[in-house]
């Protein structure tokens, strides 16, 4: 199968449906966007990118499409998270955002005390697109921020003026969210230290109920890539990064925001990304949209990961011919889930379960302690704030 061939439906083997009692999400792809930022690789288009057959208006209705072949795979399953992510979600009219939640309630059930989540631009959202989301089942909006000062907006190709952002939180208040989170980027070639702490203390003045902040990476085959190579811009070193990430975590706990995962912080456990944790954790979700993946256990020792086809414009073609959007996927054996599980559980507040290391790796673990990259604690290992600083080499430690 090529890039441009998707299976029919009797070509796609079948999935073993996992336990009904395992954490389920359902995240939602949605590939639009008003401008393509420089250092963005996702999979995303602006209008003049799109093919026939993948206009915004249809995509509703081709998304709701994905949503019924799921319900047919994983049978009734309650729903606990639901993720609209992109691109922009919020460059869909909101009354088609409730109606693609809506079709997950339909077919699978969305729990009643399900978190349900849509990234926004704050330039992208009004009072009354927010009030229809919220009423249509929305209880939680992520704005990307990214940063409070013009001119790292400008080298990042963002478009929102950064005094919008109040107002749209505001409005996402007024309209009765239970949670608001803001995203942030630090790292920004010309970004200085006092422009980061700008940008943090702008962020904690929107009293925020959880912060993500992560730093830049450049990714190849973004235009951006493509000015560092050309020296064009240039990347802070580590002890730049480093320096931005510990001012993070100490603005941020100062203002009651405590980490959860190194590029996370809440208000509290209620204020973290349930969505998040559940692939962090290695629970079961399926991806809806074009490019997004799915992720579904066989029992305790295995699971299946596949993805769909890039372009939406295949990705319509596909469910319009009543045919599966996989492009392809992967079996993950024990061996591999159980290095998944070490890499992403290491990051977290909860730390990483002791039962999951062999002999070997736990000695790694209490040399780790002994040179205070971690502490063993209730059973787990838990990184220090050192430690969150190397914590890919913490890892390659304990998986050598």
């Amino acid at each position: 199968m090529n890039a441009d061939e998707g299976p029919d439906v009797a070509d796609v083997r079948p999935l073993d449906v996992p336990a009904a009692d395992g954490r389920f999400g359902v995240y939602v792809h949605v590939p639009f966007c008003s401008v393509r930022c420089g250092y963005c690789d996702f999979n995303t288009y602006t209008a003049d990118e799109l093919g026939e057959g993948a206009t915004r208006a249809s995509y509703a209705d081709t998304a709701v499409a994905e949503v019924r072949r799921m319900a047919a795979t994983v049978g009734p399953r309650p729903v606990e998270t639901v993720f609209f992510g992109g691109g922009t979600p919020t460059q869909l009219p909101a009354e088609d955002l409730v109606r693609i939640v809506r079709a997950i309630d339909d077919e699978l059930a969305v729990a009643p005390d399900a978190e349900v989540t849509s990234e926004a631009n704050p330039d992208s959202v009004t009072p009354a697109s927010l009030a229809t989301m919220r009423a249509g089942g929305f209880n939680r909006i992520s704005f990307g921020v990214q940063s409070a000062v013009p001119h790292v907006l400008a080298t990042l190709d963002r478009t929102h003026d950064p005094e919008r952002v109040p107002q749209a939180v505001q409005w996402a208040r007024e309209a009765g969210f239970e949670q608001v989170s803001v995203d942030l980027i630090y790292g920004t070639p010309g970004e200085s230290m006092d422009d980061w702490r700008t940008s943090l203390e702008a962020a904690v003045a929107l009293e925020p109920d959880h912060v993500s902040a992560y730093a830049l990476i450049v990714e190849d085959g973004t235009a951006f890539a493509r000015k560092v190579r050309r020296g064009e811009v240039t990347m802070p070193d580590d002890d730049e990064t480093a320096d931005k990430y510990l001012l993070a975590d100490d603005l941020l706990t100062a203002a009651g925001l405590g980490w959860y995962e190194l590029s996370n912080w809440a208000t509290g456990e209620a204020a973290r990304c349930r969505h998040n944790l559940l692939y962090w954790r290695g629970d079961d979700w399926w991806g809806v949209g074009p490019g997004a993946h799915s992720h579904l256990r066989h029992g305790d020792a295995s699971a299946r990961r596949w993805w769909n086809v890039k372009h939406p414009a295949a990705y319509a073609q596909r469910l319009t011919a009543g045919q599966s959007p996989e492009h392809d996927g992967e079996d993950i054996d024990a061996a591999t889930a159980h290095v998944e599980r070490v890499m992403l559980e290491v990051r977290l507040r909860d730390g990483l379960a002791l039962e999951q290391l062999d002999a070997d790796a736990r000695d790694v673990a209490a040399d780790l302690e002994r040179r205070g990259l971690c502490v063993l604690a209730e059973g787990s290992v838990v990184l220090t704030r050192s430690g969150r600083l190397l914590a890919d080499a913490v890892v390659r430690e304990l998986l050598p």
